[in-house]
């Protein structure tokens, strides 16, 4: 339906726009009728998370409770004030969350476009040329007009984009707190590992200037002919080797610092930080140095909260909306696309004649485009968009079977540190008083220096194993709490 209109009366425009507006109707009581085709209903998550996805151990069974440690803010979960701050600076100058952020900006702005895409757009394009015909003089024409297009939604095609928009924006957004939780959880393990490899530096030290003790009295001994010189070569071969690991932990440290600063997007620097032990994490009445990876304090909740706090899985359920939208939208391209177009302005070229001073141009066009055969383009985007939707509806279920995984083997983790934290306390104390026996009997003339050697990195290596496992088990409690859905906002 075209119509041109240079000149008509108000009654035959009022005429016009009643009709159009009557087909505009009719089409609105088809698409009722069509509404069981899919094109306009809303998502609703049909796919069922897998029922026990922390797993049927016994262990995990008896810590599940109704509360959950991923309740609680980060501020709450970590206590230590030197940690709390080195995460905010970190959430505040990261790289990447500062990308993730703008991402969610660009999207935003998407979905803001998509909004208005039900609104008609207007443009004005002015006009003018000269002409001339069999020599004769030249004529001027302008055209100075308004052109308005209007596409009107009666079928779904622009609802279904702009809520695809929607679930691609959230989709960011989830990407960004997913962003944020790994920053969280990365900037407190390597906090972690910076206090673990002070305690270690601090028994190296120690270790040291016991080593280098016993070292002087055994060159004593071997000056006064009661030892042997194969005695003290082994012995400062020893001492010497704990000079060696205290220059590894000290670059260790070194690398930490710098990985934190990158976390930062800071120059190289020192990192401050509390002794380790000092603050516990989200267990005050718990006491000992196992105090953080205690499983009787850890909560994990029902796994259906993984659903509402993990942001992979918040993320790939809106990526199942968006595939949703985006298959309607794939069906509503086979029902007609209506366009409303007009034209109102001034122009001295009226039908041909040129006429000055200039008249007023009105046009007016309603359009209806039926595809009827598009060499299969549609059929196969319907297809495309269906089996999109399929496949993400698997990796939705695939994503919280890893989420269980990763929470049962976290738990695993924390229970097998804190096991191996009575057995290594106790072979601490026990190496201890070997080492503190053998030196005296040694002192004696009762024992030799090899069994002394033996007691010492005996000694030694149970305390960095000591030191490292408690570490292990602070790692093991962060990554339980991020799988859980700790950490979001």
């Amino acid at each position: 339906m075209k119509i041109n209109i240079s000149k008509h009366t108000p009654r035959k425009l009022s005429f016009l726009i009643s009709h159009f507006s009557f087909s505009v109707a009719l089409c609105v009581v088809l698409c009722v009728a069509l509404s069981g085709c899919g094109i306009y209903g809303k998502y609703e998550r049909k796919v069922e998370a897998p029922a026990n996805a922390f797993g049927t151990s016994q262990d995990i069974q008896q810590a599940t409770g109704e509360n959950s440690i991923a309740q609680l803010s980060w501020r709450e979960f970590f206590t230590d004030p030197m940690l709390q701050q080195l995460i905010e600076q970190v959430l505040a100058n990261n790289t990447d969350l500062n990308s993730a952020r703008i991402a969610v900006e660009k999207s935003e702005a998407a979905l803001k476009a998509a909004r208005l895409a039900y609104l008609p757009s207007l443009s004005f394009a002015p006009q003018g040329g000269l002409s001339s015909f069999d020599g004769s003089a030249m004529s001027k024409t302008y055209s100075l007009p308004l052109q308005l297009s209007w596409d009107i939604d009666l079928f779904g095609s622009i609802t279904n984009k702009k809520r695809a928009s929607k679930a691609i924006f959230l989709q960011a957004q989830m990407s960004k707190e997913a962003v944020r939780v790994n920053l969280i959880s990365t900037t407190a393990q390597q906090y972690f590992l910076l206090q673990v490899l002070d305690r270690q530096l601090e028994i190296l030290m120690q270790t040291d200037s016991l080593w280098n003790a016993s070292l002087e009295t055994q060159k004593t001994l071997w000056e006064n002919g009661k030892a042997y010189s194969t005695a003290v070569n082994q012995m400062e071969a020893s001492y010497l080797d704990v000079k060696t690991q205290i220059v590894d932990v000290r670059h260790s440290i070194h690398s930490v610092e710098n990985a934190i600063c990158r976390l930062l997007a800071v120059t190289p620097q020192h990192i401050n930080r509390m002794k380790w032990g000092s603050s516990p994490l989200q267990h005050p009445e718990a006491q000992g140095q196992d105090a953080m990876f205690n499983t009787k304090f850890l909560q994990l909740g029902v796994p259906a909260s993984l659903l509402e706090l993990r942001p992979d899985i918040r993320m790939a359920n809106h990526a199942m909306e968006e595939a949703f939208y985006n298959t309607a939208a794939a069906r509503s391209a086979f029902f007609p696309n209506i366009t409303l177009s007009g034209l109102i302005g001034w122009t001295n070229s009226a039908g041909g004649v040129v006429v000055d001073p200039g008249k007023l141009l009105l046009n007016f066009v309603g359009q209806l485009t039926q595809p009827i055969f598009a060499r299969g383009q549609l059929i196969a985007n319907k297809k495309i968009a269906k089996l999109a939707e399929e496949d993400l509806q698997k990796k939705y279920v695939q994503t919280i079977i890893n989420a269980g995984n990763q929470v049962n083997e976290a738990m695993a983790e924390c229970k097998a540190a804190h096991d191996k934290y009575h057995y290594y306390s106790r072979q601490v104390q026990v190496l201890h008083d070997a080492y503190t026996g053998t030196h005296e009997l040694m002192d004696n003339g009762k024992a030799n220096y090899l069994e002394v050697l033996k007691a010492q990195e005996s000694l030694l290596n149970a305390q960095l194993s000591e030191a490292m496992n408690q570490y292990n088990g602070a790692q093991a409690v962060v990554a339980l709490y991020i799988a859980l859905g700790g950490g979001s906002e």
